[in-house]
């Protein structure tokens, strides 16, 4: 691990609403904080989880404009997070905490009903493998466990390919979207809290690519199951990651966001 990202995790080790669970530290005894989240922010506003949230950029942008809420960044990747829990800090937000995590282990850090909505800003949109898409039945399962009934799910793509099947989900298991654009920055739905811009976000849009959006409540009651549905794939992928080569398995391994 190179000196800068040492650096990085040392700086966030010391700020308090900086919580750092992988996988392994679970092993140790349960997070003291599932069921209390209230209790650390001090109040009993709702609660915003942004997954995949890389760098921060979304979630210091909605605790920014919605001091009446409270938001927490979830990502597997620390180095990135440092962003946005620093300028959080230099900031003063006291509605914001980041936790570096697996998104498949949510259920292990809120219980039933304490999480209020969850943003997926620019997730890696997984075309090989649905069960790693942050949109498939799969992991609405875990997101049931710990939202509160009809919570909402907010997805903000450049993906073709995701937004496309996440459409095809949500009407295959007949949940009605809450808004649904495929060219947010052209439409009705843009507003104050849609138009913060993630570093990605601004790549793609300086690349001419279209933003797409759709909003949906996820009930705890519907049995899911998957579309059988042949989408084209994406024939672009970001600066970091090069052309898309079609036909190679993926990896099997932790989920990459963007």
């Amino acid at each position: 691990m190179g000196k800068n990202k040492l650096r990085k995790f040392s700086e966030m080790a010391e700020i308090d609403f900086v919580f750092q669970y992988p996988f392994a530290e679970l092993q140790k005894g349960p997070f003291p904080l599932k069921g209390k989240w209230h209790e650390f922010f001090g109040n009993d506003n709702p609660i915003t989880l942004e997954l995949g949230c890389g760098k921060g950029e979304y979630t210091v942008g909605l605790a920014r404009r919605f001091p009446e809420r409270n938001f927490i960044g979830i990502d597997i990747k620390g180095a990135r997070m440092w962003s946005g829990a620093t300028q959080a800090k230099r900031e003063g937000l006291g509605n914001v905490a980041f936790l570096r995590t697996s998104i498949e282990l949510l259920p292990a850090f809120f219980a039933a009903g304490e999480v209020d909505e969850i943003w997926i800003t620019f997730p890696d949109p997984q075309m090989q493998k649905v069960r790693k898409r942050l949109t498939s039945t799969r992991f609405l399962e875990y997101y049931r466990q710990v939202l509160r009934p009809e919570g909402m799910i907010r997805l903000k793509t450049d993906s073709p390919f995701l937004f496309t099947y996440t459409k095809c989900m949500i009407e295959h298991n007949g949940i009605a979207p809450t808004e649904l654009t495929d060219n947010l920055y052209s439409s009705s739905c843009l507003s104050d809290i849609l138009g913060i811009r993630t570093h990605y976000e601004q790549q793609w849009l300086d690349r001419g690519l279209t933003i797409k959006y759709i909003s949906f409540p996820l009930d705890h009651t519907t049995a899911l199951s998957e579309p059988e549905v042949e989408i084209e794939f994406d024939t672009y992928r970001s600066y970091s990651r090069g052309v898309i080569q079609h036909n190679i398995p993926a990896p099997d391994d932790n989920i990459d966001e963007k």
